[in-house]
Formats: C-alpha cells, sequence, structure tokens
C-alpha cells in the first residue's frame, strides 16, 4: 500500500492580464439552390452574449448588458445591415455557385469582429472558411486568399477586392465600431465581467495501466474568470509531463479543469499542484510569480499498488 501523504497544492493568487475580444460568428449552410440557412451569435472572448433570430432578422440580447452603450438606433442600422448581407450572400452564393465550384451541400463560415490590447491599440480581423478550413481573410484594407483556398479563394478575393464600398463597410465595422462597442460592453457588464469567485482545489490519483505507475490528478473547480495557470511541480520545478484537459463550465457558469501527471510511484513523494488565479487574492502587478501561497495537506489515499506481493 501507498501512502500519499505528501501531496501538496499551492494556490496562488496573480493578476491575469490578457487580450479581449468582441467577434462574430456565423454558420451559413446551402443545402441547394433554393434553400440556405444563416446562423449567427455574438460573443465577449468566450461568452455568449447575442444571438441571431434568422425570421425576423433581430438581434437577441441574451444579457441586460447586451447592448453596450450603443443606442435602440445604432443597433436597428447593425440589424438592417446584417440583414441586407446575409440577402446578398445568399443570392451570390446561389448566382455562382457553379462557377466557384461549389457543390451542394455546402457549409460557410465567418468569424469577424476585434480585440483589445488597450484603448489605443484594438486590432479588427475578418476570417471566412468553407467547410471548415481557411478559406479567405480580411487584411488592411484587402481581402486576401488563404493558401487552403486555392485558386477558389484567390479569383473570390480578385472579385471582392473590386468593391471599394464594401471593404470600407468591413474596416469601419472591424476597426471602429467593433472596439467602440467592446468598451462600452466592458464598462456596462463590469460588475458580472469582473466577479470573481474562488475556486476549489484537490488532489486524487489512480493506477495506471502500466505496473508500478500513478496518474496524479489535480481538479480545480468553481472558478472564475476562466484565465487559470495549473501546473504540477516538485520544489519549483515545473514537471514536463504535466497534461492539462480542456476547461469545462459548470453550470453556475463558474469552470473546471483537471491537470494529469503520469509518474512512477516511487517518484509522487515531493510533488505539489500550483494553481495561479485571480480569484486568490490582492491585485498586485508584482513580477513575484508567489503573492499567496497557501499550503493544503491532502487527505491520506490509501492506493494498491498493481502487482504489488502478496
Amino acid at each position: 500500500l501507498l501512502p500519499l501523504s505528501s501531496f501538496s497544492f499551492c494556490l496562488t493568487a496573480t493578476l491575469v492580464q490578457e487580450r479581449i475580444s468582441f467577434h462574430l460568428i456565423q454558420i451559413s449552410s446551402f443545402a441547394n439552390q433554393s434553400w440556405a440557412k444563416h446562423q449567427g451569435s455574438g460573443w465577449l472572448d468566450e461568452l455568449q452574449i447575442h444571438g441571431w433570430e434568422s425570421e425576423s432578422g433581430t438581434i437577441i440580447f441574451l444579457h441586460t448588458w447586451s447592448k453596450g452603450n450603443f443606442s435602440n438606433k445604432e443597433f436597428a442600422f447593425l440589424e438592417l445591415l446584417f440583414r441586407e448581407y446575409f440577402i446578398g450572400l445568399t443570392q451570390q452564393i446561389q448566382t455562382h455557385a457553379s462557377q466557384y465550384h461549389f457543390e451542394y451541400p455546402f457549409e460557410i463560415q465567418a468569424n469577424a469582429g476585434c480585440e483589445l490590447h488597450s484603448p489605443e491599440s484594438p486590432e479588427g480581423f475578418f476570417q471566412a472558411a468553407f467547410e471548415g478550413s481557411d478559406f479567405l481573410s480580411f487584411q488592411n484594407i484587402s481581402w486576401v486568399p488563404a493558401p487552403e483556398g486555392g485558386s477558389r479563394a484567390q479569383k473570390i478575393c480578385d472579385l471582392l477586392n473590386r468593391y471599394e464600398g464594401i471593404k470600407e463597410i468591413v474596416y469601419n465595422l472591424t476597426r471602429n465600431t467593433c472596439p467602440r462597442f467592446l468598451l462600452g460592453l466592458l464598462d456596462a457588464g463590469k460588475r458580472e465581467l469582473q466577479r470573481k469567485v474562488r475556486l476549489e482545489a484537490w488532489l486524487s490519483s489512480r493506477p495506471t495501466v502500466e505496473l508500478g505507475r500513478l496518474l496524479l490528478v489535480c481538479h480545480v473547480s468553481g472558478f472564475y474568470p476562466k484565465p487559470i495557470w495549473v501546473m504540477w511541480i516538485r520544489g519549483e520545478q515545473e514537471q514536463v509531463g504535466t497534461k492539462q484537459d480542456d476547461i469545462l463550465p459548470n453550470a453556475d457558469g463558474t469552470w473546471y479543469l483537471q491537470v494529469l501527471l503520469d509518474v512512477a510511484a516511487e517518484e509522487a513523494s515531493g510533488l505539489s499542484c500550483r494553481v495561479r488565479h485571480s480569484s486568490l487574492g490582492g491585485h498586485h502587478t508584482s513580477v513575484n510569480l508567489v503573492l499567496l501561497a497557501v499550503i493544503v495537506p491532502v487527505i491520506l489515499l490509501i492506493i494498491p499498488v498493481l502487482g504489488r506481493k502478496k
């Protein structure tokens, strides 16, 4: 029997400075020459805050602050713009599908928006994909084909680049309108967006299929916001075999994460799981990585080692 009483985890408070973005996701499905469906959604980083009602051509606001500081008049204009965009896209695709060798059924995806590093340095973007593969993007003031798009993407970019009015609209939406809207969202939603929920962390382990090895699991749950750093360490040395699962949502809007380490049973002693998250204490910008450390003893776990001698 192997007691794992030497395991511990270290919780560290640190201020996470990250870029933040607002982006629209479009999924357009074309079943045949006469049927098309468009889906749209608006996202603040990974939080959905808008939907799109395709039948009425209206924006769905999923939070009380989803309008940011934009007026109803501004949203009415944007709704009109999006409706015209979807109508025009449908007509152009169905008219020229055979010319550009689009074989039904197919799907087009687009991701457009802006990213904010600071109020003075926003970056706009517009990327489109065909059947899940990069197809084209809007860079500076021109449409640029993706290598995966081949000659078909090049031809479509050549066509789009003839329309100066469309390029000007896309540029203004991604470089001017979007950053202004994003700043308004951050202000209107700051109470919810800046909330911090303190996490819970615990450790577990289990034998692997390989004789004499253990899978150590560091569980971190209930944290908000999403940015987090978790690592298995020995002393101050990060363990290169650390593997992180996807961060998954909890029902209450917080997040859950597992971080794994496969080790020989005799090497488990002295390992720790270190967690850094903004909910764990003050908001200092010191470069010191350890601002607050709480060493929590782990409940003794008795793990049978496979193949032990009776």
